[in-house]
């Protein structure tokens, strides 16, 4: 006869000890980026209603210095990189409307949370949590490593050259916004030659003037709008993220290895409030 254990009190109560911990480590979530949306439409919504306030908004419309603008934007700075970089910086630019927040507060509370759920259950608690950490890869790659039982100098090691990996990465997608930012005015400067020389070309012909014309001068403007109203802040918010992203990753660094290490929660505490900036 097989003699079947009932849980005692003192089990059932670490288990819901532990689930209730498991739920202090809220998975993060993207959200819609509002100062992005809001700041790209009130741009192009003011110069739209001055167009249109202006009775002028069709003259705006320019098929040929669109095409010379646009695409030659996107071709010239192909020119400058690959392929897998260029796929890179779109897909940072889409991320960008649905950011995940790096909340450096955040952070800070995600390593205590994780110091008290091994100080209480063990370091193999967490290894639990890789379904709660999958929105944070550095931080479940962290995590893992530690569980591993790798020591301290392996832990320092892997993790500064993984955060400085995706710093390196991200900042690729910045100098690819930045370079299409120099490319777009140039780009409308060439266009405004082209249509000075088509103008200049047809003096004979009246009914050909006005499109000329309209070329030079659209060209420029649709590089001006390109490289000033969409590229250069696109490129200096990713920036800003990128710098908000390392921050959080260095807690993050901070705070596995401390774990690792066993060190007392306080000494952790004290150390992670002199990183994080009171408003962060």
């Amino acid at each position: 006869m097989v003699n079947i254990e009932t849980p005692t009190s003192n089990q059932t109560s670490d288990v819901g000890t532990l689930q209730e911990e498991r739920t202090a480590l809220k998975p993060i979530e993207r959200r819609i980026d509002y100062a992005l949306v809001m700041g790209l439409g009130s741009a192009f919504a003011l110069i739209t209603a001055a167009l249109i306030f202006g009775g002028s908004l069709p003259s705006f419309y320019n098929v040929p210095a669109i095409f010379i603008v646009l695409l030659g934007t996107v071709a010239v700075t192909m020119i400058s990189f690959n392929l897998g970089d260029l796929c890179g910086a779109a897909i940072e630019c889409l991320k960008m409307f649905f950011p995940k927040p790096h909340n450096m507060r955040y952070a800070r509370q995600q390593v205590i949370n994780l110091a008290l759920l091994s100080k209480d259950h063990g370091i193999l608690a967490l290894d639990k949590l890789d379904s709660t950490l999958k929105n944070e890869p550095f931080l479940q790659r962290a995590v893992a490593l530690v569980v591993d039982g790798n020591e301290e100098n392996l832990l320092d090691r892997t993790l500064t050259r993984e955060i400085y990996e995706i710093n390196q990465n991200r900042q690729q997608s910045v100098l690819i916004i930045r370079r299409a930012a120099e490319v777009a005015p140039s780009m409308g400067l060439i266009g405004t030659l082209v249509g000075l020389i088509q103008l200049l070309g047809n003096l004979d012909s009246p009914s050909q003037i006005g499109p000329a014309m309209a070329v030079a001068l659209l060209t420029t403007f649709y590089g001006a709008v390109l490289a000033y109203m969409i590229f250069a802040p696109v490129a200096a918010k990713l920036e800003t993220d990128i710098t908000r992203e390392t921050a959080v990753n260095e807690i993050y660094k901070a705070g596995v290895i401390s774990i690792s290490k066993q060190e007392h929660i306080h000494f952790l505490e004290t150390y992670l409030n002199t990183k994080v900036p009171g408003r962060l």
